[in-house]
């Protein structure tokens, strides 16, 4: 990590205006060469990358569920359009789509489990893999609470979003989020994007979209508050996410007390032990 510490920043992703598109999908792979990880259509719906994953840094999901409290479509408001909607098989659906990525946590379990040092928070606050040290023992893959982190099967080490690290260093913004033409993806100082979203929250409710909700903004939550956040259109599980994710790492000091109370109990029990033996020969 530098020394040289520098305003925390990240990414405020807006699903109500995302018009899944997959510019960034797009721009993440070709910015940072990472390889093509299927064409194929699931049959689903039209998503093609279904997850992220070692090879999918960025991935835009297609929701569709029935339309919401009998509304023809959700209402416009100043800024762009909300989720869009659409008549399918002759039943009235919406479409919510949105940009998932990784989360870049503020208490990051995949930090504290990583042996090599791999994995480090950059001078930004992000959380990067450094492919070179991974020596693909995959701990950093189950510790992760919202299941990014990924293995490749051809070396078997771990991938994920770096934020675009190069491109910060160099005063850039990441490819995703220079992208988007909807400006669904934002990008800039985590303070100022807590303060832009919540007032986006607000005329949203004001527009009659009730529903409309933040998730990983609050820094007093499992994780710590994320460096990527999102605005909702329904519950975080409709969108595959953890209701109320918490560092798996959380639990960790605890564990090391009791193991080395534990282990002192035993060597104590273990000198006496000898010490009766001791008398006994006497």
């Amino acid at each position: 990590m530098s020394e040289e510490t520098q305003e925390r920043v990240g990414f405020f992703t807006d699903t109500s205006i995302c018009i899944g598109c997959k510019a960034c999908e797009v721009a993440c792979k070709e910015w940072n060469a990472i390889p093509e990880d299927g064409l194929s259509l699931t049959g689903m719906s039209y998503d093609n990358t279904q997850a992220l994953g070692a090879s999918t840094w960025r991935h835009v999901a297609f929701i569709e569920q029935p339309r919401p409290d009998g509304r023809t479509q959700l209402p416009l408001v100043e800024g762009g359009a909300t989720a869009q909607e659409a008549v399918v098989d002759g039943g009235e659906m919406r479409w919510l789509m949105s940009s998932d990525v990784c989360k870049h946590c503020t208490h990051a379990a995949c930090l504290d489990v990583c042996p090599t040092g791999s994995l480090f928070r950059t001078e930004f606050g992000t959380v990067v893999v450094q492919e070179d040290i991974c020596n693909g023992c995959g701990y950093c893959v189950p510790a992760c609470p919202y299941g990014v982190i990924e293995q490749r099967p051809a070396d078997g080490r771990a991938f994920k979003c770096t934020m675009c690290y190069d491109r910060l260093g160099a005063g850039q913004e990441p490819a995703c989020a220079k992208a988007c033409p909807t400006e669904s993806i934002q990008f800039g100082p985590l303070d100022e994007l807590r303060e832009r979203a919540a007032l986006r929250v607000d005329q949203l409710h004001d527009a009659g979209v009730t529903d409309a909700r933040l998730y990983g903004h609050d820094p007093d939550d499992g994780v710590g508050g994320d460096g990527a956040f999102f605005l909702l259109l329904d519950k975080p599980e409709v969108y595959g996410l953890p209701p109320d994710p918490v560092v798996t790492t959380r639990d960790l000091p605890a564990m090391w007390k009791h193991a080395g109370a534990a282990a002192l109990s035993l060597l104590g029990g273990v000198a006496l032990a000898f010490a009766a033996a001791g008398r006994g020969r006497r």
